[in-house]
């Protein structure tokens, strides 16, 4: 090998430049989103209202997810697949749960009477209603991403031990655990 050989940059996978150049558009995106309820907050017919506890219960359950997937993603690269498959089960469950929970939640202000959408509605919780709702959206992505994943993992015909994929999945789960922390702290103490 020459020396050339051995000083040239460590390059990133496509896949994974792809998925930054995603995910920084989805930035701009929840970035543009929130940016637009903090003009309208400041409008008339705005009204406040707390958000209901069992939001906070979804952000545990997201921000366990984060840990179960990372300690999956560790455990296919030191080839314990028993381990991994029942972590990245672990966590695709707790991506439906997370979605449960925000359903639930929506129903309680709705239960408070306050309507998220159509008649009755007010733009503060149809905002709210969008933004989260946009979010959860992409959790569900994730949660057919890992159980792509999933049926990889359990599959007896695939022998790959591309960590790739795996990192993939794992990166954007991240990325909508950090994207909901920042969403659930802009609802709480900004909205």
């Amino acid at each position: 090998m020459t020396a050339t050989g051995m000083n040239e940059p460590k390059r990133m996978h496509p896949h994974k430049f792809t998925l930054w150049v995603a995910m920084g558009s989805i930035c701009m995106m929840f970035a543009g989103l929130t940016s637009a309820y903090v003009v309208r907050r400041n409008q008339a017919n705005w009204l406040e209202f707390a958000l209901p506890k069992i939001f906070w219960y979804s952000t545990f359950v997201i921000i366990l997810s984060s840990i179960t997937i990372h300690l999956s993603v560790k455990a296919f690269k030191a080839r314990l697949m028993p381990r991994y498959r029942s972590l990245i089960t672990i966590t695709a469950c707790l991506g439906l749960l997370f979605a449960a929970l925000q359903a639930l939640g929506y129903k309680e202000l709705v239960d408070q009477g306050v309507h998220v959408l159509w008649q009755g509605s007010n733009p503060s919780a149809s905002f709210l209603f969008v933004i989260a709702g946009v979010h959860v959206l992409h959790v569900l992505g994730g949660v057919i991403a890992i159980l792509v994943i999933f049926i990889r993992a359990y599959s007896s015909k695939t022998k790959n031990y591309s960590s790739v994929p795996v990192e993939l999945v794992a990166i954007y789960w991240h990325f909508v655990d950090i994207l909901w922390i920042y969403l659930f702290i802009f609802f709480t103490w900004i909205g």
